[in-house]
């Protein structure tokens, strides 16, 4: 068997997130469908996340084991005459027997998109959040950096019922390096690097920052929400069609 890496890009709009679920469109479900199809048989797609419904990714990392004898640059260019347009393969390589494209991350990359213009492009509509009303930046700003360090953000996870276990044997903490938010011409950009995310935890931090710019939300209350036991909730939880998974370290 040989154990393959593969590094892909996709336009989440039109699936139903990373994980495979019955009777619907999902990244690793096409992934696995086409990676089967190579191999005859049925083969198991892991990736280093499982990105929500309608999140985007430019360098996700995924891993599968095959007998196909297929040289990796063959193997990403069948890929990606199977595979639809919105997903696509970018590179593929030999890994090690043990590689797990998520136990085995180091940090991730996340970057969320907002289109401050008063009128969005239908060009962008697809990949940005378009918010076109007044907020405060400074504000916003200062409470970006606030977020790094090792936190408790369970008030930043989902909280519904179909929240599903995290991987870190029921911990919520994670550990931020970098969380800044840069102001363009009618573009904000908030971009957060960390050792791991939670559900809907990217999503939940930009909605936080909109408050906090909107002028609900101010330096404390969000230190508050880093509390151990916090009994409120963040967000309200960002559009996922703003999202873009970056990079994963290794």
């Amino acid at each position: 068997m040989r154990r393959i890496r593969i590094q892909l890009a996709y336009d989440g709009t039109d699936f139903h997130g990373w994980q495979v679920q019955p009777g619907l469109a999902t990244i690793q479900g096409t992934l696995e469908s086409v990676a089967g199809e190579i191999e005859g048989r049925q083969v198991h797609v892991a990736g280093s996340g499982r990105t929500d419904a309608g999140v985007h990714a430019l360098a996700q990392v995924a891993a599968f084991s095959i007998e196909n004898p297929i040289p990796p640059p063959n193997l990403r260019k069948a890929m990606n005459r199977l595979l639809p347009a919105s997903i696509r393969v970018l590179a593929a390589e030999e890994a090690a027997p043990d590689f797990h494209p998520r136990f085995q991350a180091r940090a991730k990359t996340y970057e969320y998109r907002i289109a401050r213009a008063e009128v969005c492009s239908p060009w962008e509509w697809r990949y940005v959040y378009h918010h076109p009303y007044p907020l405060d930046l400074a504000a916003m700003l200062d409470c970006a950096p606030m977020l790094e360090g090792e936190h408790d953000f369970s008030a930043f996870a989902a909280s519904d019922s179909r929240d599903r276990l995290d991987d870190d044997g029921g911990t919520k903490v994670r550990t931020i390096f970098g969380s800044r938010l840069e102001t363009a011409p009618d573009r904000l950009i908030y971009r957060v690097r960390g050792s791991g995310f939670l559900k809907h935890m990217v999503r939940n931090i930009v909605g936080s920052l909109l408050e906090a710019g909107r002028g609900h939300l101010d330096e404390r209350g969000l230190r508050a929400l880093l509390d151990p036991g916090c009994p409120h909730r963040a967000g309200p939880t960002a559009p996922a069609k703003g999202l873009f998974l970056i990079s994963v370290e290794y």
